[in-house]
């Protein structure tokens, strides 16, 4: 699963909490928990990649929009535009 870069994040988050039972639970033998370790570390990599894009995308959107400049309508006759 770590290599499939369509995974949403819940199925990756899913499949980690799925990864940490497995460890805690089955005491694997050596070799697969280092395989489980690292296909977790992985899968930790990608969700964090996942909520960096999803908090750059919440800023953004929050983000204060540029003053807009006046339109020359909107000027009295005595004001001079910049």
């Amino acid at each position: 699963m770590a290599d499939d870069r369509s995974a949403s994040f819940e199925s990756s988050l899913q499949r980690l909490e799925q990864i940490v039972k497995s460890l805690e639970t089955e005491e694997p033998d050596l070799e697969r928990a280092v395989l489980l370790y690292a296909e977790g570390k992985e899968l930790v990599k990608r969700c964090e990649g996942l909520l960096k894009n999803a908090q750059q995308a919440i800023d953004a959107v929050n983000a204060p929009s540029a003053p807009s400049r006046p339109s020359e309508d909107a000027l009295d006759d005595d004001e001079i535009p910049f």
